[in-house]
């Protein structure tokens, strides 16, 4: 029967029934990177060294050493990453249980609302507000928040100010409410980071990483297409590079999107 299942899977896709969505930002120097506070450390953006590119040093093939940072462009945060998951079993890129990478998506749209307001923090009433359209969450879900946000370019992406940056993200209260009431996968984001940009002034700061690590549950950041997915439906991949005792990694996220 399992057979069977992969069998029509592969049918629909070649049928074109079933189409795959990237949902994965290109990773290059550029590729805007998360700011702290002045005072905490910062990220590194990807840097590129040719090793050899059909020349002396290797006349029949290229390839590159790369520096990045775990969270950097497209990525996956582990609990680890946050100090309220960093005692949890299974906690990191390569101890997470594979089956946990893919599931099913539920996509909030709030971009009529973060045109408007670029601070604009979800809240359970929303989500409440969609589930009345869509039905409840289902457990191990993806909730992926769609701010149109992808859609900045340069400066704007970041949308940093004399007091910080400035982008959506998620109320304290929305975040417990999806860990503990909807046990969700984790929630992904087309920001730099799952937090909403004034976060690190709320309290507690960073409450999305607070209390969705401390759960046990993943972040997915900086993705883009998610208006080409529908609000339920989709299923999402997310796999993170297996990177030993890793807080996180880049990723390819793709969707499987029913045509």
């Amino acid at each position: 029967m399992a057979s069977q299942s992969l069998s029509m899977l592969l049918t629909e896709l070649a049928g074109g029934r079933v189409r795959i969505v990237d949902l994965t930002v290109p990773l290059a120097p550029d590729t805007p990177i998360i700011h702290l506070p002045p005072q905490f450390a910062q990220s590194h953006p990807l840097t590129v060294e040719v090793i050899s590119k059909f020349d002396a040093q290797g006349p029949g093939w290229y390839w590159n050493n790369l520096e990045v940072g775990e969270h950097t462009g497209t990525h996956f945060d582990a609990p680890i990453h946050w100090a309220t998951g960093k005692d949890l079993p299974n906690n990191t890129t390569d101890t997470i249980a594979p089956e946990k990478f893919v599931g099913p998506a539920c996509v909030i749209d709030v971009s009529g609302e973060v045109a408007k307001n670029p601070d604009f923090l979800l809240t359970p009433e929303r989500i409440l507000a969609w589930e009345k359209d869509h039905g409840k969450i289902p457990r191990q879900s993806w909730v992926l928040l769609r701010t149109g946000w992808s859609e900045r370019r340069g400066d704007a992406y970041l949308n940093d100010s004399p007091d910080g940056p400035h982008s959506p993200g998620f109320h304290k209260s929305a975040s417990e409410f999806l860990a503990r009431d909807r046990d969700v996968l984790g929630v992904g984001v087309e920001t730099v980071g799952t937090d909403a940009g004034q976060a690190a002034k709320f309290d507690p700061p960073f409450p999305n990483h607070s209390t969705m690590h401390g759960a046990g549950k993943f972040g997915l950041a900086s993705l883009c297409n998610l208006d080409q997915l529908p609000p339920i439906g989709a299923i999402v991949i997310a796999a993170p590079l297996k990177i030993v005792n890793g807080s996180g990694s880049p990723c390819r996220a793709l969707a499987l999107v029913p045509n």
